[in-house]
């Protein structure tokens, strides 16, 4: 792509001063190149690419254009080569769906009728590529969970017709709710918990509308982060059919609401939320929903960013580092700051994979096996560009030894545990250990496993069709009093701003944790790609690798 004029002015004010620093410097050693990742040049990326004038990434922006450039002025300059048949781009075609804003939630029964706001007490849109989606006196039924799990005995539809009816569901699982260790993975989340699992079961059970009750605690996030994230311009990806087998409505309402409804029906939510908890449960609340919703579509084309190390030995066997360079954009209507610039997420980790790509193509050796670098689009908006990539692969998954994701690196000083979101689920854990025992550090599992964050990022799409998937970074373990305080300083602002318009750049972040954090997924990428090792999904996972495929373990890494 040619360099916009926005562009060239971030070149001339400085900013991005990295993408003219001088050639790219061999390393002789893994050493050497394993210590030429510094914070510093971290810093300078992030700076970069979560600056004003990148107006928060959203797909098909202007920010769009200028974090693609970027990303291939950096990647032709450390010598990687474009990664879909001479192109650094893979277009993504997208469905933008934007509701108007003004819809309601109407509620009748028992003698009464309840309007529920947009925005104030609900979110309600459509993964339909339609201009107007509407139901009309539509049955709602509380569904537990939501869930239909065979393999937990668990089923929330079980005997009722839920067909032309709206659901409501408690979002996160069972196992969470209870802190009962055996039902389901206790606290920490499953599958099941997700709203996207949500609204796909509740759309394979006929469901006309999908409503999903809020609440701050296991959903990990506050209600800001449902209005910001699911209002505005939403993407699905591009459907000949118009998405026709999802629910007609989607989406969420507040726990004072949902309190409101249930009163309305003449029952506590709280028993019901009880009982949900310890069994499945499905009850018709003896009220009819109807509510309308208008929306703009525009069809339109975003890019999945691709480049590729050809490996020296066995370059049709490939280890994939994901990532994502998207955001979710600007807001005019808010006061004062309107970006959302998405610094902390994901700037840092695509600064990240910056500088592992830079330091895996300075070896004077290159590695046995290819690496690929996939920086995708619209994962704000449900994982779409890994989605995309994983229906549509440029290299074939079943030669992909295994996929490395980095999202939101640690901006909080240097630790000595190291979080594995979704610890124990495959055998490339055992080249991270061994990758964080040089800088003593130790694996531990992720401090908030109920927020599900494994299921939450661009590797899950390739966990879900087999290929092993490693998600880790951060810890929790300052390494000295001074981190400890910085820490307790940063934190809150930080977790306070998530999906927020001050996820801003701060010169002053201690980027040493992120520093080892790339070196370690540089480690083990370098050995992974000179290992001649298929490691496995474990045992007691979820996913596995197609029968169908042949990837003998040959090599075990100590």
């Amino acid at each position: 792509m040619q360099v916009t004029k926005s562009f060239n002015r971030l070149l001339i004010s400085g900013i991005c001063a990295s993408v003219v620093a001088s050639p790219l410097v061999t390393a002789k050693s893994f050493e050497q190149a394993y210590n030429n990742i510094q914070a510093s040049e971290l810093h300078q990326h992030i700076k970069t690419i979560a600056s004003d004038e990148f107006a928060g990434r959203l797909p098909t922006s202007k920010g769009e254009k200028l974090v693609l450039d970027y990303l291939t002025s950096q990647f032709k300059q450390a010598g990687w080569q474009p990664g879909n048949n001479g192109s650094f781009l893979q277009a993504v075609e997208l469905s933008e769906i934007t509701a108007s804003g003004d819809t309601v939630l109407t509620v009748e029964g028992h003698g009464k009728t309840t309007s529920f706001n947009y925005v104030d007490d609900m979110v309600l849109g459509t993964s339909r590529v339609s201009k107007l989606e509407q139901i009309s006196n539509s049955e709602i039924v509380f569904v537990g969970y939501g869930i239909n799990a065979p393999e937990y005995n668990w089923n929330d539809y079980q005997g009722i017709d839920v067909k032309g009816k709206t659901v409501v569901m408690l979002v996160n699982d069972p196992g969470y709710a209870s802190q009962i260790p055996s039902l389901f993975t206790g606290s920490a989340m499953t599958y099941y918990g997700r709203w996207t699992y949500k609204y796909e079961e509740a759309s394979r059970q006929g469901a006309a509308a999908a409503i999903i009750v809020h609440e701050t605690g296991p959903a990990s996030y506050p209600w800001s982060v449902v209005t910001n994230g699911w209002t505005g311009p939403q993407y699905v990806l591009f459907d000949e059919d118009g998405g026709k087998d999802r629910v007609q409505l989607e989406g969420w309402l507040t726990l004072d609401a949902t309190k409101a409804l249930f009163a309305q029906a003449g029952l506590d939510f709280t028993e019901y939320k009880n009982k949900a908890m310890i069994g499945p449960v499905n009850k018709s609340l003896g009220l009819t929903a109807s509510a309308r919703v208008e929306s703009s579509i525009k069809n339109s084309t975003s890019y999945n960013f691709i480049a590729n190390l050809e490996g020296s030995k066995r370059a049709d066997e490939r280890i994939l580092l994901t990532g994502h360079w998207d955001h979710i954009g600007e807001d005019s209507s808010l006061d004062g700051d309107t970006i959302y610039n998405g610094a902390h997420d994901n700037a840092t980790g695509i600064a990240g994979i910056i500088e592992i790509a830079k330091a895996l193509a300075s070896l004077e050796q290159r590695p046995e096996r290819s690496i690929t670098v996939l920086a995708t689009t619209a994962e704000e908006q449900g994982l779409l560009g890994s989605k995309y990539y994983a229906q549509n692969p440029i290299y074939s998954l079943k030669n992909t030894v295994g996929v490395l994701n980095i999202d939101s690196m640690n901006i909080l000083g240097r630790v000595s545990d190291l979080e594995v979101r979704g610890l124990g689920k495959s055998e490339l854990e055992t080249y991270l250990n061994a990758a964080a025992k040089k800088q003593n550090r130790r694996l531990v599992t992720e401090t908030n496993p109920a927020a599900g964050s494994y299921y939450r990022s661009d590797h899950f799409n390739f966990a879900k069709v087999g290929v092993p998937a490693l998600y880790a970074g951060g810890g929790s373990e300052p390494i000295d009093e001074k981190t400890k305080a910085y820490r307790q300083k940063v934190l809150p602002k930080m977790r306070a701003c998530y999906h927020q318009t001050c996820d801003e750049y701060n010169p002053n972040w201690d980027l040493s944790g992120a520093e080892d954090d790339a070196k370690v997924h540089f480690d083990v990428i370098y050995q992974l790609a000179n290992s001649t090792d298929w490691p496995k999904w474990s045992k007691n996972s979820e996913f596995q690798r197609p029968t169908t495929q042949s990837n003998k373990r040959t090599e075990k890494v100590e």
